[in-house]
């Protein structure tokens, strides 16, 4: 199909594009911007007059559920949230049931996505046997399946000496090693912020120090070795402090944050409001604070949806027995928006933590627009305001702490591979 997106304000942060142009696009890459190529029909016209064109969002955390977790939510319902959300590449984290640590898991997971001619999927291969922390996998199969990176989600490596064998192997393979850092001996059985908050409703807690010491080890390991080193969902000021000295000396480190930790902090918790248990858990003001002005110095690469739908009745038990997690993929853009325009930032500078940037941590060639790349291209109104409701939300998730919300930015197309498979 030939395209023809014309009267839209192109942004396009790799390339420094923010202007009104127009964009053609055929056998699903785009073929010209600005004028139209020689002899070009468009069988389908998008005005997009008053719309924002933009790369197809990347996001770096989207759990799909499959396999074995279907009764929270299943393939088909997550991908079509992402592409509702703008969003057209989707890092899957490894901690399905049984995990990504098997090559004919992870070409299975490829196929099924594939088959939905929806957004693209890359699997983060499990680091370990079982995520368990204890053998390692053989990541150059599991690469060789379709696994771009390796992480252990939120299964913690107790053992410092197994997590310097993984580092060793992904280091010799050129693989990059994604980690949530967060000491397992100091997290215990703890849900909240070691905060006011958790004092006063009586919640096992998380200190900061979790995450700090944690983040200690995996830079000095890192530097011992030479790999690079992701680190996932960073919740408080002193560990983002750690990570911008360990940037500073030139380690090849980068990090991302939840849109939930970017608005939210543990005041939101209120009379035990189970959307809101996360992990790492919603820190105090001054941790949110850092991440957002993080996010503009560059010490913080991206903002991650942190996707995690959970069946219905696991949230309605009481706080610290009901499960962690909240969906997101859907809200990835307008919390961007809003982030964006509290902090006074234009859309080319924050557009490129959903897209570019993401992209380039992944390691993939997206979050772009340039002549001959991928046609993946998300169009929305920056104007548009949406109600944040159960029946908005395409996710079969409905958890979310930012239900009931008025929030900017509504997606009108989605485009993989040059063909529509959003339109609203």
């Amino acid at each position: 199909m030939k395209i023809h997106i014309k009267n839209g304000r192109l942004i396009d942060p790799k390339n420094g594009i923010d202007a009104v142009q127009d964009i053609f696009i055929a056998k699903g890459k785009i073929v010209a911007i600005g004028a139209a190529p020689s002899e070009f029909q468009a069988s389908r016209v998008i005005d997009a007059q008053g719309l924002v064109v933009c790369p197809g969002l990347v996001d770096l955390s989207v759990r799909l559920r499959e396999p074995g977790l279907e009764y929270m939510a299943t393939l088909e319902s997550e991908m079509a949230a992402a592409v509702a959300g703008g969003v057209t590449s989707i890092a899957c984290p490894p901690d399905t049931d049984p995990p990504l640590d098997e090559p004919g898991l992870v070409e299975m997971l490829k196929h099924r996505a594939k088959n939905l001619n929806q957004a693209h999927v890359y699997p983060i291969g499990a680091l370990t046997q079982g995520l368990k922390g204890e053998r390692l996998t053989e990541m150059a199969e599991l690469n060789d399946a379709g696994c771009v990176v390796f992480g252990q989600s939120d299964g913690l490596l107790p053992n410092l000496r197994v997590l310097m064998q993984a580092m060793r192997y992904a280091s010799t393979f050129g693989f990059s090693v994604w980690l949530r850092p967060q000491e397992i001996t100091l997290t215990g059985d703890g849900v909240a912020h070691d905060g006011e908050v958790a004092t006063r409703l009586g919640l096992l807690t998380v200190p900061v120090c979790a995450e700090t010491i944690a983040i200690a080890n995996i830079v000095l390991l890192a530097k011992e070795i030479g790999v690079s080193v992701h680190l996932c969902r960073i919740s408080s000021a002193e560990g983002l402090a750690m990570i911008r000295v360990a940037k500073q000396q030139g380690l090849p480190i980068t990090c991302d944050v939840t849109i939930n930790h970017l608005h939210l902090s543990d005041m939101d918790i209120g009379f035990f409001d189970s959307n809101c248990h996360l992990m790492p858990p919603l820190r105090g003001f001054s941790d949110r604070d850092a991440l957002r002005h993080g996010l503009l110095d560059g010490t913080v690469d991206a903002i991650c949806s942190d996707h995690a739908p959970v069946d219905e009745d696991a949230k309605l038990l009481p706080f610290a027995q009901s499960d962690v997690g909240a969906t997101g993929v859907e809200l990835l853009l307008p919390l961007t928006l809003k982030w964006a325009a509290e902090m006074r930032l234009p859309l080319l500078k924050a557009l490129a933590r959903i897209t570019t940037e993401p992209a380039r941590i992944l390691g993939i060639d997206a979050g772009h627009l340039s002549v001959g790349s991928a046609a993946d291209i998300c169009i929305f109104d920056p104007d548009h305001y949406w109600k944040v409701t159960p029946a908005a939300i395409q996710s079969q998730g409905k958890n979310t702490p930012f239900m009931g919300m008025e929030l900017p930015g509504g997606v009108k197309y989605t485009l993989v591979n040059g063909h529509i498979v959003y339109e609203h």
